[in-house]
């Protein structure tokens, strides 16, 4: 019996490990496929809008690199007005880069801000070895930060993400920031990269936290240099002094809807939200382009003194 009881815990040790590795590389191994994640429709629909943004961006913006300890960050900047003082970092989401944000890019133009807009660590032409999901990328938007102040001097900045993009300005809203940062705005960000991968498990594969995600948050920190638990957005907003706008759509099954009230019950600065009905994942302002907006607008009205 004991040899028989130790055999099933090798096994169960064993498979524990396996599936922790393979859910590590899938959610954060930019070189594996994430075909299982996303749809072949969602697939061309990127492809197809990438061309015709990446064009945009090189008619438009400038190019800027900073470098972190030897690693190349990328970012496209696209002043709209010399004289402006309004500056938007906008963050793209997971597995996508700065052409996603174009749109959003455009709207932001209209209201005579400039914008700069990153490539997130291992995606777009930034370097990188393993996925951030906004943890690592937070310290890297803080260089975005100091850059466009020491070059552009008493500006006022606005924070805004979509998705992955969304996590990460949340997660960077919790650390001091320079008084130049005045407000974040996040669309449909998770609570956390444990919850949310916790979530995508039982969604996808339906299997429990343990052991698979347990061992994958080993493998993290080994590999990635990061834990899964530790990089939360509850944790982070629970710290923001900027004001905070949550957006998400009421039939997200991505990053489920349930998370916004999370997100906005724990922040204690000032905050509002917007729930878009009908809107899945990151179709929010294309969903209800005219409530978005004029919700965004509105926020950034009362805030940017």
């Amino acid at each position: 019996m004991i040899i028989i009881l130790i055999i099933l815990i090798c096994i169960f040790l064993i498979t524990g490990i396996i599936t922790g590795n393979f859910l590590f590389n899938l959610a954060l191994n930019p070189k594996s496929s994430k075909s299982i994640i996303f749809n072949s429709e969602t697939d061309e629909t990127k492809a197809s809008m990438k061309i015709e943004n990446e064009k945009w961006l090189s008619e438009n913006a400038n190019e800027i690199y900073i470098e972190d300890k030897k690693i190349k960050l990328h970012s496209y900047e696209v002043v709209n007005q010399k004289d402006s003082k309004i500056w938007v970092i906008a963050v793209h989401g997971y597995t996508d880069s700065a052409y996603f944000m174009v749109s959003s890019v455009k709207q932001f133009l209209n209201y005579g801000y400039n914008v700069l807009i990153p490539d997130l660590r291992t995606h777009g032409k930034s370097e990188g070895k393993y996925i951030g999901m906004g943890w690592k990328d937070r310290l890297d938007i803080i260089k975005w930060i100091d850059y466009l102040i020491a070059t552009y001097g008493n500006i006022k900045i606005i924070l805004y993400g979509i998705s992955m993009g969304a996590a990460t300005v949340m997660m960077t809203s919790g650390e001091k920031l320079p008084s130049n940062v005045r407000m974040a705005i996040e669309d449909c960000g998770y609570t956390s990269v444990w919850e949310e991968f916790a979530y995508e498990l039982k969604y996808l594969f339906h299997m429990p936290t343990f052991p698979a995600l347990y061992n994958a948050n080993i493998i993290t920190k080994i590999k990635a240099g990061y834990s899964l638990k530790k990089a939360s957005c509850i944790k982070q907003i629970k710290k923001s002094k900027i004001p905070i706008l949550f957006i998400h759509g009421d039939k997200d099954k991505f990053v489920p809807f349930y998370m916004l009230d999370k997100l906005y019950n724990s922040a204690n600065c000032p905050k509002e939200k917007l729930v878009i009905k009908n809107a899945g994942h990151a179709e929010a302002q294309i969903i209800n382009p005219e409530k978005y907006w004029h919700t965004v607008r509105k926020f950034i009205k009362r805030y940017i003194f």
